[in-house]
């Protein structure tokens, strides 16, 4: 499809095909995606070995709003660590170890990928 005509919904869809495929190629293992509780959504749930690992993914087609790493704000930073814990409690997994990973997409105006960042544990509970 043509990048002027996408929706929101297919340009978050498309980032997060596109940070599947990465995260797949480093090792990852892809086990749900945009997976919902009431605190909010994980764009992307992924195992690093053994390491349980919610992936936000940020896809830009323009720096006009900023990078998508500026689109990490301090609430969005508190409802990612509240959908980490709510997936590991609901899973059981409480004892499991567990981080927040955020991939950064910034395309060209045609719809190419510019630039695709991975930044492993780039949220914390004690920021």
């Amino acid at each position: 499809m043509p990048a002027v005509g996408r929706s929101r919904g297919e340009w978050g869809q498309l980032g997060e095909s596109l940070a599947a495929q990465m995260l797949e190629a480093r090792g990852y293992v892809i086990v749900e995606r945009n997976w919902r509780c009431p605190v909010g959504e994980a764009d992307l749930i992924a195992q690093d070995g053994e390491v349980w690992v919610f992936v936000e993914v940020k896809l830009r087609r323009s720096l006009l709003y900023g990078t998508p790493e500026d689109a990490i704000t301090p609430s969005k930073r508190r409802r990612l660590l509240g959908v980490g814990l709510a997936y590991m409690d609901a899973h059981e997994l409480l004892d499991a170890p567990w981080r927040i990973d955020v991939v950064a997409i910034t395309l060209s105006p045609g719809g190419k990928v510019e630039r695709l960042a991975l930044y492993q544990d780039a949220i914390r509970a004690n920021e």
